[in-house]
């Protein structure tokens, strides 16, 4: 069965919409700037990318606005990509218009990436202060007095499946239902996992993609920590994150959303949709490298994730005409993810248009893999592939043909690739209709 990519949403640091996002990665614009969210003048790296000021109040219908007190910043921005999916597909679900339906609640599926989601240390810091004897914290005092003075809902804002939880109350998704927790390849893995229930018969229509908030202060200490972010660029922050250029020093995270209305080939022909492209192939794997603050330096997980992608859509190789890779500008990580894309699509791999979009959305953990399919979309939809930002000298171990100036041409292949620390990697081919 053939599954159809029928509606796009995102919220990125370049915009509120799908369409903010590709008008800024096809002009070079980066989002990327001083932190707002928390005062960063404790950290190395001040900067982040950043979705603009918005009240989510404006995205949930009126009778279900007293839950948003229960949504933490994830599962806000993954509410407003979702909405516009299911606007742009052209759909009326439950949220925009209740005695009008054109979806089945009982066959649509909602699949969505995640990531263990930091709490606001303002809202928990009296409950920690409660808990402290002796300028130490005591962890028996946090279970008899500390306790206490949190709410009992309080979890409710930072379970992973929570996005998919309120997404699917308020549009009415009834059909199955998961939340992947893979880190940086959950919302790939989502829309795999999705694209799989439907071609199986499970489902005649799904949501699927992705959201994370990587703006927080625990999330931005453990990066630094780990010596993943760069922190020489705090006064430049546009020309922060390079992938793959041999001046790369580091990557510079943030948040985002993105979500893609997915449906069986009959359902999308009987209402007349548009097609942005169709989904020909999903490969997965797992490997594991010793030293998991790093990827594997032989990029064999990404290599797996790809030929298994490939294998699935019964292509060649040189049938692909653009890839948009992990890249986060974390150098040994680049060098490695070359080799696993150009041991996968042997010699084509060099040659192959390679557009990154990191450079201009930062990292944005679970919801990248979802951002980048839709801008794989976007690319088959209007035949341009943008030029890579930040990139002006390939590192000499990548060998990649970073894209330096837009290119206009017919796309019919597109794969996009995503891997984790824990050794999970993704990789999806998407076709043009």
């Amino acid at each position: 069965m053939t599954v159809c990519i029928t509606g796009l949403g995102a919220a990125t640091c370049l915009g509120l919409s799908y369409k903010d996002l590709w008008a800024g990665l096809c002009s070079g614009k980066s989002g990327i700037s001083r932190i707002g969210g928390f005062d960063p003048t404790s950290f190395k790296c001040q900067i982040a990318g950043q979705i603009p000021e918005f009240s989510i109040r404006d995205y949930v219908p009126k009778s279900i606005r007293k839950t948003t007190k229960l949504m933490s910043r994830d599962i806000e921005i993954a509410i407003i990509a979702a909405n516009e999916a299911f606007k742009d597909a052209d759909l009326k679900t439950k949220a925009f218009d209740e005695q009008n339906v054109t979806i089945n609640p009982k066959r649509s599926a909602i699949i969505l990436g995640a990531n263990s989601i930091s709490c606001d240390l303002l809202e928990i810091a009296p409950s920690i202060v409660k808990g402290v004897v002796d300028g130490k914290f005591n962890i028996h005092k946090w279970g008899t007095d500390s306790i206490e003075t949190v709410t009992p809902l309080w979890l409710l804002k930072y379970l992973p499946n929570m996005l998919a939880c309120h997404i699917g109350i308020i549009h009415d998704l009834q059909g199955p239902s998961n939340t992947i927790t893979c880190a940086e390849s959950a919302g790939l893995l989502a829309i795999g996992e999705a694209f799989q229930i439907i071609a199986r018969g499970d489902a005649e229509l799904a949501l699927a993609g992705g959201g994370e908030s990587k703006v927080n202060p625990i999330v931005h200490m453990r990066q630094s920590l780990l010596k993943r972010a760069n922190d020489d660029c705090n006064d430049n922050p546009t020309e922060a994150c390079r992938p793959f250029d041999q001046n790369a020093n580091g990557c510079i995270f943030g948040e985002a959303a993105g979500c893609i209305v997915m449906e069986d080939s009959g359902r999308a022909k009987s209402r007349n949709a548009k097609v942005y492209a169709t989904v020909a192939g999903f490969g997965e794997s797992c490997s594991i490298n010793a030293n998991y603050q790093a990827l594997e330096p032989d990029g064999k997980g990404v290599q797996y994730a790809i030929e298994s992608a490939l294998e699935n859509a019964k292509i060649k190789p040189e049938q692909i005409d653009l890839v948009i890779p992990h890249g986060t500008a974390v150098v040994s990580d680049d060098i490695a993810e070359a080799a696993g894309i150009r041991n996968a699509l042997g010699g084509w791999g060099e040659k192959v248009p390679v557009f990154p979009t990191k450079s201009m959305v930062s990292n944005t953990g679970s919801g990248a893999g979802a951002v980048d399919v839709v801008a794989a979309c976007c690319a088959i939809k209007d035949g341009v592939i943008p030029a890579a930002k930040n990139c002006t000298a390939v590192h000499k171990d990548c060998k990649l043909n970073i894209v330096k100036e837009q290119i206009k041409k017919k796309i019919n292949y597109v794969l996009c690739t995503t891997y984790t620390y824990g050794g999970q990697t993704a990789a999806i081919v998407v076709k043009s209709e």
